[in-house]
């Protein structure tokens, strides 16, 4: 707090803004002024200057202060603003106030009330500053985002730091990943970290809604359109309207309705199915898939044009199996949500429960993380989590088609065959099948078995296929 203070000031009236900059030199208070609020808006984009404080007028040649006021927020730009108004302008000051201004001042400036207001936006900016330091702080801490991005890896914060940045921009998002890797969680952050994130967010799913529907899903219909169209539909492009609209499994709409999403994307307006009236939109778009959208170009099943409108911004989130660091943060988050859901009072997870979560492969990535450790919670009367409550509904199983080739029985779901095997068979698969679960690690092997280590080796050297 006992930093030097900037203000920028946006004033086209030169004897004002010299008495303004005479004014709070005085104060010890640097003014950097600008008299055009388009100008000015550029250099806080770019990080130029970063003031403690912005100080505009109302009226200003190419922007007014109060459209200044929202193009700061929707840039995602939060630094405190007091408007200067005449006195028969009170009430757009007060519009300003709602639009995200901090205060404001009425015309002729009475310079030691305009410091009082300064002071305090100073004030109001630090604490700002530092509640946002604490909270990353601590929740880095935790391997937990503010927005619920939970990750303690390089390639996860490398990602975020990505993510903030396009937030603040109107581009097109494109994310990729396998299935279950938290596409739609990454699109949320993006849209809380943008200047919209008071505006709605509104996601849909192309592939779980039939082709016949989607249209008007998206755009909306007209009463009488087509038969069971009894009223009309507002669709998710207006209820998204100054929001954000996330199209998940992009890659799975059909070529008809790519081309009229290009057309809204080109145009920013839309027709409601069975209206000819066009309606604007401002909307921003984030699409995922776990598609490789080149080869679906490739193959002339997604449009090129369209793929390079929304393929602005890429980012790729990697599968869980290559950020490890991962697991135990995503997996404690889990552990306390279902526990607070269930009302139980597991506290958390043996250690040889944690080694048994780092060494899966998750196939079906935080989603199956996710479902694993709940059914843990649910099935586990112990304080702490042990190996045995994963393993509960994933043993081998005999039924007679059943291959003894290891892969094979890694894929084994928890059911009885047909067929009564011998015990000692029974006892070899199930060895076999958690020796492969803890990636051939022979120590955690025993220990999630339960047995010391001389019986295991003499049990791996007894199972030919368990042999190096």
């Amino acid at each position: 707090m006992n930093s030097p203070k900037h203000i920028l000031l946006i004033e086209d009236d030169l004897d004002l803004a010299e008495l303004a900059v005479a004014y709070f030199r005085q104060k010890d208070i640097q003014v950097h002024h600008c008299e055009d609020p388009l100008e000015a808006l550029q250099n806080l984009k770019s990080r130029k200057i970063a003031p403690d404080a912005i100080i505009t007028d109302l009226n200003l040649p190419k922007m007014s202060g109060l459209d200044f006021i929202r193009q700061m927020r929707n840039e995602g730009l939060m630094v405190p603003i007091i408007l200067i108004t005449v006195s028969n302008d009170v009430d757009t000051a007060v519009s300003a106030i709602e639009a995200g201004a901090y205060d404001f001042v009425v015309k002729p400036i009475h310079f030691p009330q305009l410091l009082i207001s300064a002071q305090r936006a100073f004030k109001f900016n630090y604490l700002n500053r530092e509640n946002k330091n604490l909270r990353d702080a601590i929740d880095q801490s935790k391997g937990l985002s503010p927005h619920g991005i939970i990750g303690k890896s390089e390639s996860i914060r490398l990602i975020m730091e990505l993510a903030k940045r396009v937030a603040k921009s109107t581009a097109t998002v494109s994310i990729t990943g396998e299935s279950g890797v938290g596409k739609e969680v990454f699109a949320k952050a993006i849209h809380n970290w943008s200047g919209r994130s008071d505006k709605p967010f509104v996601a849909i799913n192309c592939s779980a809604i039939p082709e016949n529907l989607l249209e008007s899903e998206l755009f909306g219909h007209a009463k009488g359109s087509f038969t069971g169209a009894h009223d009309k539909k507002i669709g998710m492009f207006e209820e998204a309207n100054g929001g954000t609209l996330f199209l998940d499994e992009i890659g799975d709409l059909n070529l008809a309705l790519q081309a009229k999403l290009l057309r809204v994307l080109q145009e920013k307006e839309i027709k409601r199915v069975g209206e000819n009236q066009p309606r604007p939109i401002d909307v921003r778009i984030i699409t995922a898939t776990h598609k490789d959208l080149r080869t679906e170009v490739y193959e002339k099943r997604f449009r090129e044009d369209l793929f390079f409108r929304l393929n602005v911004i890429p980012i790729l989130i990697p599968p869980l199996r290559e950020r490890r660091e991962d697991i135990l943060p995503l997996a404690e988050f889990f552990l306390k949500k279902f526990s607070d859901l269930n009302g139980s009072k597991i506290t958390g997870f043996t250690k040889a429960a944690k080694e048994f979560l780092l060494t899966q492969h998750w196939r079906g990535n935080v989603r199956e993380l996710e479902n694993t450790v709940e059914r843990a919670v649910v099935l586990s009367s112990d304080s702490e989590i042990d190996v045995s409550s994963f393993l509960m509904f994933d043993e081998p199983v005999l039924t007679e088609d059943a291959d003894d080739d290891v892969e094979n029985q890694n894929t084994f779901i928890f059911r009885y065959g047909h067929q009564v095997a011998p015990l000692n068979e029974v006892e070899r698969k199930y060895i076999q099948f958690v020796f492969e679960k803890c990636d051939r690690v022979k120590d955690l092997t025993a220990r999630t078995l339960g047995i010391d280590r001389k019986t295991l080796y003499r049990k791996l050297q007894d199972g030919e296929s368990l042999q190096h």
